[in-house]
């Protein structure tokens, strides 16, 4: 490390700082900063993955084991949506029971994903020495200190309890091929049933109820406006003592709900489909059966989502050209970057846009996504529909709070969801349907991953692929700036972030990893008038 006294003012300073985790892949964020305030954000994904070059030319079904390999901690997702894209290629028929094990499947995924993300990677900088003056520091290190925190081990065990579910229907977890085109290879009997509904409640008595709220499902879940949830914290010690009650008093002590606001428009791509309304998917009957469903908020108002208003722009992408295409019509075609910076280029990642009113939008996807989504009027009441979060950002506005909020809140959700649908299996019904293989086609399948919006979009020619692209909620948030000029989400996120100390600047750290994107991020600071750098903050491995 190099302190700022070791170096002589006319030359850059930098500090690395490994103590921050997250799971896979490169990302850099550099930031411009005019005295304490960040003025100017850039993400810069340094690794080319190119599974859309993997899987030209390849069989169709190919996309069920490579496509879950995009992800360590989310396959199940990818699975997911890729045996829909399918799906809506051949035109096929999946029955009520295999619509029930895919969504128990993919929930169980991201009940694992909420409590491993957080204890294991978003709580431990909490414990940053910035905060040492806080009131509540010392019970935040008690509980979250990475390895040694008396919760952290708590939330980190029980956090693989969901995927055991997942396994006994899947066969394995993670990189489980058992969804596929008509329906899912498994025949689960009574005791799969039993056992995993015994699983799901050793997660709630253990962790959920117990650790994380304080309370019962049913009674966090009656809140349905951000006073509601302040009046939540003080009606009893078990909820104020409870570790959301912590992360909320301890965000609003040093400052979480202040900073990280994003664009404030939301995507959603919906998930998990009513076992009786999705039996023949089709593209453009899909939001007809989604239970979580998918939508925009533009900051106003809400509008159905389109996936043939989805858009990705490479102007400054390491890709040939500067396009923005639809992924039907999507190009993979990397080129060297030194080439690429000399275009102005400074990613490998695309900037996903979305068509509205005429204009290309940026979208943060997610668990505050959803979440606002479920405050859409209209709802059916087989649908999601709690105004909580839509109440949330119109009263104090989205932040690095929100956005973490939103993803505890869902691990409720999820349970009753989970509950429910392994009571609705019926073991005397099919759970796969043959289908036609169809040599021509273009399919379109998508879901919510614990992250956000996941979708692929599949051309088959001659029996092949002819074209395989894939939109990650991580593209969504850290993509680049567009033709015009428009910074991505967390581009947008880390603008107006006060630093306490721009040569430790954790708090840039919070706002990245509150997006939980699947990559290892690295911040770079500079100073804005003399573009020097001050300092380079490495989100790595403990």
């Amino acid at each position: 490390m190099v302190s700022d006294n070791q170096v002589s003012a006319d030359k850059k300073r930098t500090m690395r700082v490994h103590s921050l985790g997250s799971v896979e892949g490169d990302l850099n964020v550099k930031v411009e900063i005019e005295g304490n305030t960040v003025v100017n954000a850039w993400t810069e994904s340094t690794m080319f993955r190119g599974f859309e070059i993997i899987l030209k030319g390849k069989d169709p079904q190919a996309g069920l084991i490579v496509t879950p390999r995009i992800c360590g901690i989310c396959g199940g997702s990818h699975l997911y949506k890729a045996a829909y894209a399918l799906d809506t290629a051949w035109h096929t028929e999946v029955p009520p029971n295999a619509t029930l094990i895919r969504n128990i499947a993919q929930a169980a995924e991201t009940l694992q994903s909420i409590p491993r993300w957080f204890y294991a990677l978003f709580a431990p900088r909490l414990t940053n020495n910035n905060y040492k003056s806080a009131s509540l520091y010392d019970e935040v290190v008690r509980r979250w200190d990475p390895f040694a925190g008396e919760h952290f081990e708590i939330g980190v065990a029980v956090s693989g309890k969901p995927v055991e579910i997942y396994a006994i229907f899947g066969g394995q977890w993670p990189h489980s091929s058992f969804m596929v085109p008509g329906g899912v290879m498994c025949a689960p009997t009574l005791s799969d049933i039993t056992r995993s509904t015994s699983i799901l409640e050793y997660y709630k008595e253990n962790w959920l109820e117990k650790v994380l709220l304080g309370c019962s499902v049913e009674r966090w879940l009656e809140n349905q406006t951000w006073d509601d949830v302040l009046k939540w914290l003080d009606e009893k010690p078990e909820h104020y003592n409870s570790d959301l009650g912590l992360f909320i008093r301890y965000s609003m002590e040093i400052g979480l709900n202040q900073y990280g606001a994003g664009p404030g428009r939301y995507i959603t791509a919906g998930s998990f489909f009513h076992p009786e309304k999705y039996t023949h998917p089709v593209i453009n009957k899909r939001n007809e059966g989604l239970i979580f469903r998918a939508g925009i908020y533009d900051g106003q108002n809400f509008h159905d989502f389109d996936q043939e208003r989805v858009r990705e722009d490479h102007t400054y992408s390491f890709y040939r050209g500067s396009e923005s295409l639809h992924p039907f019509d999507g190009k993979t075609d990397p080129i060297d970057p030194e080439e690429g910076q000399k275009e102005g280029k400074y990613t490998w990642a695309k900037a996903p846009r979305y068509q509205l009113h005429d204009e290309e939008i940026s979208l943060e996807a997610g668990p505050l996504a959803r979440q606002v989504m479920a405050g859409r009027p209209g709802a059916e009441d087989w649908q999601d529909s709690s105004p909580l979060f839509l109440n949330i950002i119109q009263s104090i506005g989205p932040s690095v709070m929100v956005r973490v909020l939103a993803r505890l809140h869902e691990a409720a959700k999820y349970y009753l969801n989970v509950k429910k649908w392994l009571g609705q299996i019926d073991l005397n019904e099919k759970f796969y349907v043959k289908p036609r293989e169809l040599p021509e086609g273009r399919g379109f399948g998508a879901t919510e991953a614990a992250r956000g919006a996941l979708a692929d979009w599949i051309e088959i020619k001659d029996g092949k692929i002819e074209n395989y692209q894939v939109i990650t909620p991580t593209a969504w948030n850290i993509g680049p700036r567009d033709r015009h000029g428009n910074r991505g989400p967390i581009e947008t996120a880390m603008i107006g972030a006060t630093l306490k100390n721009p040569n430790d600047p954790v708090e840039l750290a919070h706002v990245a990893q509150s997006y939980d994107s699947c990559l290892v991020c690295t911040v770079h600071a500079y100073d804005a008038k003399t573009k020097k750098e001050l300092a380079m903050y490495e989100v790595t491995k403990f």
